[in-house]
């Protein structure tokens, strides 16, 4: 899967539970909807593309999120 794509659908995610009012809550809500949903192929992409480019294309929660799933991985 192309690397914008997987962005797009990371930052989706990231838009639906940053609407939480609780941050802390926003967050495990994305770590956990990554890590349930997506293939470990996906994630690694993800994590390559980031530290190839950066993040500036996330959400903030979302990047917040992939530092947890990256620590868990």
């Amino acid at each position: 899967m192309k690397p914008e794509k997987l962005i797009k659908m990371a930052n989706q995610i990231g838009a639906f539970f940053d609407a939480m009012p609780d941050r802390e809550q926003a967050v495990a809500g994305v770590v956990a909807h990554i890590q349930r949903n997506w293939e470990p192929r996906m994630r690694a992409a993800l994590h390559e593309h980031i530290a190839r480019n950066g993040d500036e294309a996330l959400m903030p929660v979302v990047r917040d999120a992939l530092r947890v799933v990256q620590k868990a991985s």
